[in-house]
């Protein structure tokens, strides 16, 4: 009841401001900041799924290699190809097939520390037609979805590229292309807005001083409920 009384008092002093629905290019750039969040949750998803397909059939796999998204080890993978059968792989075959994708040298050892990882594996052999057909699954549609974040990104590029003043926030130090697309994905037309503090407002954002006691430290941002960048 409280707050409804509160709101009520807001209104009828008119201390409240209408939102802004963004029009043209920002609202291009809105629409393409969900599409970013959904390509995140896919990938969050599918890496989550190819950490688990790697910790049942080939655990050891990442003792050789750190990371399973790289190129070379993406190819590696493509082998679609269970620990015992990586064994029986002849070192020329395996860096022909690396060298398919991955043009700089590979040292043959790291080949030979798959082959010898390949060889003490504890890894699942029970339905190794699906498990390859799984592994399959996952890295083509890791694949398509890096493909689509490509795709996005350079549609991001051209829509930046028709908004007034984004050379000048992108000669700010620390300030990169994700977040200013961000930030006009969220805010709209700069013209909109008739004063900065109506920004700040929107984002969420108060101007907080660290004073304690005789000590006065320097102000800093307060973060509110709303993130601008495409994280």
């Amino acid at each position: 009841m409280k707050y409804a009384e509160v709101i009520a008092q807001l209104v009828k002093d008119g201390r409240y401001a209408e939102p802004t629905i963004p029009q043209g290019v920002y609202a291009e750039l809105h629409a393409a900041k969900k599409i970013r969040d959904l390509l995140t949750e896919d990938l969050q998803t599918v890496q989550g799924q190819m950490h688990n397909w790697i910790d049942r059939y080939f655990p050891e796999f990442l003792t050789v290699f750190k990371n399973w998204e790289g190129k070379a080890v993406l190819q590696f993978l493509r082998l679609y190809a269970l620990p015992h059968e990586i064994e029986n792989f002849k070192e020329d075959a395996l860096l022909s097939h690396l060298r398919k994708s991955v043009t700089r040298r590979v040292g043959i050892s790291k080949i030979r520390e798959l082959k010898k990882a390949a060889s003490k594996s504890i890894g699942l052999r029970q339905g190794s037609n699906m498990a390859k057909l799984e592994l399959k699954t996952l890295l083509d549609k890791y694949e398509l979805i890096q493909l689509k974040f490509e795709e996005l990104v350079a549609t991001i590029d051209t829509l930046l590229d028709e908004i007034p003043g984004v050379p000048q926030m992108l000669a700010i130090k620390g300030v990169g292309r994700d977040t200013v697309a961000g930030f006009f994905a969220e805010v709209g037309d700069l013209k909109e807005y008739i004063y900065p503090r109506q920004i700040i407002k929107l984002a969420g954002l108060s101007l907080k001083e660290n004073t304690s006691g005789k000590h006065k430290g320097k102000t800093a941002k307060s973060l509110g409920p709303c993130c601008f960048g495409f994280e």
